[in-house]
């Protein structure tokens, strides 16, 4: 039986374009980038070409690109960063909204402990964060707004450029978590006034454990990493030059062929998204239309979404009911509570993320899965059941 692979959001596979950049430089280019010698230098050429790639097409300087363990340490670095330089001219209040990724709140909970304020926007039904929210939400001592460019859950893409120009206009710090978006939309971080961005490999085709920080010339960036003057002095610890150069690699390509993948990825999500949608009491989450190529997260009435993983699992699906880095949780999706879904029903989602490599053949075998799936679990639910007697209120 063929596998189904439908949870991209979680990590893609690496593409053999990257695979082969990586291998080849861990034989060719394994010296020290620090070093003085022709190994190391050789190295450093590799290291500043990948910059070079990064920034090409973020449409940012190459300067402005620091390499680093991930998303998540970008994210991390980004918040600190803003926060720490913004306490010092007296700005204690941040702006976030309700669904970010955890690398995001978790890092906002800290920065509270420390005495931070921070507002959490709400998103609404559709799943987007009203440009005119974060205007009214700027105060004199406001130091960042962190708002996440596509949301890693249900997908939708939020109005990044508006928000972008609201926090230009207002003089404050813009970061937006990209993980999600980088490499499946073009990004302009010139055009949509963004000040900070983050970026992880392994949601475009590259390696794990590698990713970038975008900063714009002239905001200060505070080391997380202390040790050695790495990364313009802002990240210790020798790069990881063969991890980094695949991520350009991988970079690259995905740009050069973004929009035919787009297309072709848009008309399978549209397709899962239209069959799916035959299944009695479910719901498409987040907006229909604002939303990434490849994500698609619906909600599913009187059933649990990890019995539904399994199932789809033994018919040769990988799909997730979330965030990849809370799949061990037992309590539903931070994102989902957020859009307004119920405790009940929240826990009833299923997350699928396809890529160019998915066909439309394998999303007809996913919808026919999950009707399939839904409706056996619900044969023996008694929420269901009870759903069916009357007893309780329909909600989808």
């Amino acid at each position: 039986m063929k596998y189904i692979y439908a949870d991209n959001a979680a990590t893609t596979k690496m593409s053999e374009k990257a695979l082969e950049v990586q291998i080849d430089c861990m034989h060719k280019h394994y010296g020290n980038p620090s070093s003085l010698h022709s190994v190391g230098q050789d190295a450093k050429i590799v290291l500043e070409d990948a910059r070079a790639v990064m920034a090409k097409y973020l449409n940012a300087n190459p300067g402005e690109i620091y390499f680093t363990s991930g998303g998540s340490e970008a994210d991390n670095q980004a918040i600190i960063s803003a926060a720490t330089f913004g306490e010092r001219k007296g700005k204690k209040h941040i702006i976030s909204s309700k669904f970010e990724h955890h690398a995001v709140l978790h890092t906002l909970y800290k920065l509270e402990r420390q005495g931070f304020e921070v507002t959490y926007l709400d998103v609404y039904e559709n799943g987007m964060v009203r440009p005119q929210d974060v205007a009214d939400a700027i105060r004199e001592d406001t130091a960042l707004v962190t708002i996440m460019y596509a949301n890693n859950e249900i997908g939708t893409i939020q109005p990044i450029k508006e928000i972008g120009a609201i926090c230009r206009e207002k003089k404050v710090v813009f970061h937006t978590d990209a993980v999600q978006a980088a490499g499946h939309l073009h990004i302009d971080v010139e055009a949509d006034n963004i000040d900070m961005l983050s970026i992880s490999a392994h949601k475009f085709h590259g390696p794990k454990g590698v990713g970038a920080l975008y900063c714009k010339k002239g905001i200060p960036l505070y080391n997380l990493i202390e040790g050695g003057a790495q990364e313009k002095g802002k990240r210790a610890g020798t790069e990881d030059i063969p991890a980094i150069a695949a991520m350009a690699a991988a970079f690259e390509e995905v740009h050069q062929n973004m929009d035919e993948n787009m297309v072709k990825v848009a008309a399978m999500r549209d397709h899962l998204i239209s069959g799916l949608k035959e299944i009695e009491h479910s719901a498409l989450n987040g907006d229909e239309t604002h939303r990434l190529p490849g994500t698609v997260n619906f909600c599913f009435e009187g059933i649990e979404g990890e019995s539904l993983l399994l199932f789809l699992d033994d018919r040769g699906i990988a799909a997730s009911s979330g965030s990849a880095c809370t799949s061990g949780s037992l309590d539903p999706s931070h994102v989902l509570l957020a859009i307004g879904r119920i405790h009940d029903v929240a826990h009833g989602s299923l997350r699928l993320s396809i890529t160019e490599e998915n066909t439309m053949e394998e999303m007809d075998y996913i919808v026919q899965s999950v009707k399939e799936v839904v409706s056996y679990l619900r044969s023996f639910s008694p929420v269901w059941e009870d759903l069916m007697k009357g007893k309780r209120e329909f909600i989808l």
